[in-house]
This record gives C-alpha cells, sequence and structure tokens, in this order.
C-alpha cells in the first residue's frame, strides 16, 4: 500500500507537466515560537485534502532563539522536507525596525496593515543583504534546499530588491501579495492571493470581502494562493472558512508548492511591474541585462 505522504508527491509530479489550474498553500511566520500554530494549520490543510505546502520559514524570529538552536524544529522541518514540502526563506526576524515612515501611505502600510511585521519594506541594500546572507547561510548549515524567498508581510523596497538581485545564491523566485517574480529573469506573474487579517471582527469581514474578490478574478488566473499565517488558528470561524476554501480549490485545481510553479512549469510571464515593488534603476537594469542573455 502506497504512503499518503509518497502519494502526495506523486500526484503533483505528474500535474506539473502542462498548463493547468494550480493551486499554491503556504504557511507563513514558521519558527520555533510559532510552530505549535503551524502544526494546526498544517493538519487543516491534511484534513481538507492533504497536499504539499511551501513553509516560509523566518530563521530568527522577533530576535528570539535562532533556529540552529531548536533541534526539534529542524527535525519537524526535515520531515516536512521528506514529505515534498518546501521551506521558503522568508526575512531573518520578521521586524520592521527601520527609520519611521515620511509619508501617510508608507505608514498605513507599514505601522497599521502590518504592525511593523514589513522587515524589508525600507531596509538597505547592504542591511538587506547581510539578512538575506545570514539566511541563506542557515538553511545551508541545516543542509536544507532554498529555492524561494518571500519578503515578511509581502514588503521589498527598492535597495532590498536589488541586494536580492545581487546576490550569489541561485533563487528561482520571489512572491509579494500580488504576484510571483520569476528570478532571475524578473519577470512578473500576477497570481490570486488569499489570505486572512484574523486580529478583530473588522479585520476579520474585510478579510472576508477582499477573499471573495480575489475568488471571482481567481477564474481566469493559472495559479491561485491560499496564504496561511499562525495567527489564522486562533480562531475557530477562520478556520472554518480556510477549511471550505482549501476542499473548493482542491476540487478544481491541482496542488503544487511555488517552487515547482516556478521551476517545473515555465509559462511565459508577463513584464509588467509589479504594483508592490519598486522598479528603479538597479531593478530595471537587472531586466533589460536578463532579457539580452
Amino acid at each position: 500500500m502506497q504512503r499518503p505522504d509518497v502519494a502526495i508527491r506523486s500526484r503533483a509530479d505528474a500535474q506539473i507537466a502542462a498548463p493547468f489550474a494550480a493551486l499554491a498553500i503556504a504557511i507563513h511566520d514558521v519558527s520555533p515560537a510559532t510552530w505549535r500554530e503551524c502544526r494546526e494549520l498544517l493538519a487543516l490543510v491534511e484534513h481538507a485534502g492533504g497536499c504539499p505546502v511551501s513553509l516560509l520559514v523566518i530563521p530568527h524570529y522577533h530576535h528570539r532563539a535562532t533556529m540552529l538552536d531548536d533541534r526539534p524544529f529542524q527535525r519537524a522541518m526535515e520531515q516536512r522536507l521528506a514529505r515534498g514540502d518546501e521551506l521558503v526563506l522568508h526575512g531573518m526576524f520578521h521586524v520592521d525596525a527601520a527609520p519611521a515612515p515620511r509619508t501617510l501611505r508608507a505608514f498605513l502600510e507599514r505601522r497599521v496593515l502590518t504592525r511593523s511585521e514589513g522587515e524589508f519594506a525600507a531596509l538597505s541594500r547592504d542591511a538587506a543583504a547581510s539578512r538575506i546572507a545570514g539566511g541563506i547561510a542557515m538553511f545551508e548549515a541545516l543542509g536544507w534546499p532554498l529555492h524561494g524567498f518571500v519578503p515578511p508581510a509581502w514588503l521589498m523596497s527598492e535597495a532590498a530588491r536589488a541586494a536580492l538581485a545581487a546576490c550569489n545564491h541561485p533563487f528561482k523566485y520571489m512572491t509579494v501579495r500580488r504576484g510571483l517574480w520569476r528570478l532571475p529573469s524578473w519577470r512578473f506573474e500576477r497570481t490570486a492571493n488569499l489570505c486572512y487579517s484574523p486580529d478583530s471582527a473588522l479585520r476579520r469581514a474585510l478579510s472576508a470581502c477582499a477573499i471573495h474578490h480575489e475568488l471571482r478574478r481567481a477564474r481566469t488566473t493559472p495559479l491561485l494562493r491560499i496564504s496561511l499565517h499562525p495567527q489564522d488558528a486562533r480562531v475557530p470561524s477562520v478556520l472554518r472558512h480556510w477549511d471550505q476554501l482549501i476542499r473548493g480549490a482542491l476540487e478544481h485545481r491541482r496542488p503544487l508548492t511555488k517552487r515547482d510553479w516556478a521551476v517545473r512549469f515555465r509559462e511565459p510571464a508577463q513584464r509588467t511591474p509589479s504594483p508592490d515593488v519598486a522598479r528603479g534603476p538597479d531593478a530595471i537594469a537587472a531586466a533589460s541585462q536578463a532579457r539580452a542573455v
């Protein structure tokens, strides 16, 4: 009898050869400090049908003990890798400690909507490069494969993006709220993306409305992303809604990791700029160089 985890991997592998409507489920903010809640989210996914998941790992969450110091957490990640899941670098600290925002839009984005969690929202190039390099080094020390980068809160300054483009690690993709950047060519692909802000009744109501809108747009979008966060596990009504959404998506879409979408299925992507990431001189030069290759 085939093991369930092998069946999941085999199903995903068999479905990556041709264009199709796909589903990528990601669990954000994975760390020793949040692992209990992340386990609840993984159990939710299994209960809804089971599929490969992208785990967005924070190496040094909120400056607490690093993942290098937590052997049980390391074993848990290795078990998830063996099941066919993907580990993704998700910043270093997941804290936005950069200088205070100077505009109303930046204040709303960095302090209200994301509550000072957008670590790379206003970093300098050198600071971003140091944190990216530190995260890569931790993955390498643990022998974990690394293909993707997701900035905390999906916020990435122009300088931080330049640092990612210049790093020596062969990242295959970066995702932001509205889509996926294929690397190293920096080709942008719009995706649908469902996520919750569950901390208050108002935020939950607004999230439900946003999810409804995204599901309508997803009808014409090849890749649907479901982005789960540890705080989702604290609200039973949010978990019930996620269960319904995941079950519905699995009925009509084929599950895979974001790495599989970016690497194995090479659909020509849009070259339009993303509203989530500014395109300054360094980014434009990098894209032009990629097109010339």
